[in-house]
């Protein structure tokens, strides 16, 4: 039996809330199994392995917020390691690596961000000198975090105007696309004239609960005026999930099979081909199954859903073989590892599907920010970046379907129960998100495109008060941005 100890100082810095999201990673980055305890002021992580692993846990810092900060590769040992000063340390290595990586390629720094940078590394050297006193490293390593957070800030910034001048060549605007999910209702002017606006992209959900209520029964009215509207406007039309690992978007019927998968991979391919055969030709991109990872529907095991995934893949092939076909994972970052035993984690279970050569044509990341559990835990934007280039491994086109709250209370309206951290979230600190991780997202020169995955707080919706129109239907200022950037950079 493996056991990390910390000593965060002071205690009182850790909330329980801090222990229930912190994790271990090892090489991969993928989380082991733990269970976290608070005892006698330190924090234990235990676990089934004793291999060196890395710490990730959300640290609030005044004037930043509350992102998770991550620990350099420590081995376990019988003193407790100083959490704050790890903490800086694993935090400015990522920053002088990062720097040295970007420099490599050509990034031109400007030397403020270098003195920036060489001043959190002689800081960190002050707050490791001290590390037999406790509070004065601790206080000097919270100075760490906030010259090396500003510095990433800066330092994402630099790399963003340089990459974007770079795919521009110029003045040239970005073909990549930046759209938004409809939902489940066509929508009404004011809506329509803010989303011609911002995106010049839309993703057109055809729900099976609504489309099949009754089995064998078809509404495609809503799809077929919210396909029609697009091709009018000629937004870039993507279409799906058709397979989705959500509850609540399959029909109430199809529980009576449940345990039944000979039967749930007929209805599922049934459902699919028919959606293919009636909009083939209209669509630009299928998102052929969404939630891979995370979904527990219909008492399916991972292989069960493996196999779901390359039959979808096939079907769309085969009716429709000209039109791109993307798989959606959640969750990249894959918190949730820690919490159960899996067999495939998100990025081993998309390079199962990419290697078996079902012509998959892109793969897309869902990351549904600052919300616990089932979301993506706020990381600052180097990391951010260092994930997106993890996913582009295999040089396929990688999409990005997104959202981030603008409020941190309960929300009546959302189907997932999630917590915000009081106070974090209010719709300038969405917008200010927006403006910060999206051109990131942009830059990235294997992202094909951004999809905001919830429209209205208004209706029906997964994550709590993640849209861009609140409760009474009025824009919100992350929609003003994201048409800012659609203006400044895209097609």
């Amino acid at each position: 039996m493996g056991l990390m100890r910390f000593h965060p100082y002071p205690p009182e810095r850790i909330t329980d809330e801090m222990v229930r999201q912190a994790y271990l990673s090892g090489i991969d980055r993928v989380g082991w199994p733990v269970r976290t305890t608070f005892e006698n002021g330190m924090l234990l992580m235990h676990r089934a392995v004793s291999e060196s692993a890395n710490l990730h846990i959300p640290w609030p810092l005044e004037g930043v917020g509350q992102l998770i900060f991550t620990t350099a590769s420590l081995m376990e040992q019988e003193t407790p390691y100083l959490l704050p000063l790890e903490l800086a340390r694993g935090t400015v290595s990522q920053l002088t690596d990062q720097l040295f990586e970007w420099k490599s390629i050509g990034l031109l720094v400007p030397d403020a961000l270098n003195a920036m940078v060489s001043k959190s590394t002689g800081q960190l050297a002050a707050a490791a000198i001290v590390q037999d006193d406790p509070a004065a490293s601790a206080e000097l390593a919270e100075k760490v975090l906030h010259t090396a957070a500003e510095a990433a800030g800066q330092l994402a910034a630099v790399y963003v105007e340089q990459a974007l001048a770079i795919r521009r060549r110029g003045d040239a605007k970005l073909t990549s696309f930046l759209g938004a999910d409809l939902g489940t209702n066509k929508l009404d002017n004011y809506t329509a004239r803010h989303f011609l606006q911002a995106f010049n992209a839309a993703n057109v959900p055809v729900c099976w609960r609504d489309v099949e209520a009754v089995e064998g029964h078809y509404d495609w009215s809503v799809c077929d005026k919210q396909i029609e509207w697009c091709r009018a406007h000629n937004l870039h039309v993507s279409a799906g999930p058709l397979l989705p690992f959500n509850a609540h978007a399959l029909p109430d019927w199809l529980a009576l099979w449940e345990g039944d998968f000979d039967n749930l991979l007929l209805f599922f391919a049934d459902y699919i081909r028919t959606v293919v055969e009636r909009y083939r030709g209209k669509v630009d991109m299928w998102q052929c199954a969404g939630q891979v990872n995370t979904g527990e529907i219909l008492s399916l095991t991972e292989e069960d859903k493996l196999q779901l995934v390359a039959s979808a893949i096939d079907i769309v092939r085969s009716r429709d073989p000209d039109t791109p076909v993307v798989v959606s994972f959640d969750q990249p970052w894959a918190e949730y590892t820690s919490r159960k035993e899996i067999d495939f984690p998100p990025l081993h279970f998309a390079d199962a599907l990419v290697r078996s050569d079902l012509g998959l044509s892109g793969v897309m990341l869902e990351i549904n920010v600052g919300y616990y559990p089932g979301g993506t835990l706020p990381r600052n934007p180097l990391e951010f970046s260092r994930q997106l280039d993890a996913w582009s491994v295999w040089g396929l086109p990688l999409w990005l379907s997104i959202c981030a709250p603008s409020v941190c209370d309960a929300d009546p309206m959302a189907h997932r129960n999630v917590k915000l951290p009081p106070g974090t979230w209010t719709p300038a600190a969405q917008r200010a998100w927006v403006a910060r991780y999206v051109p990131l997202m942009l830059a990235k020169s294997g992202v094909q495109g951004v999809i905001w995955n919830q429209l209205h707080d208004s209706r029906p919706h997964e994550f709590p008060y993640g849209g861009l129109f609140d409760l009474r239907r009025r824009a919100k200022p992350a929609l003003h941005s994201l048409a800012s950037l659609r203006r400044a950079i895209l097609k």
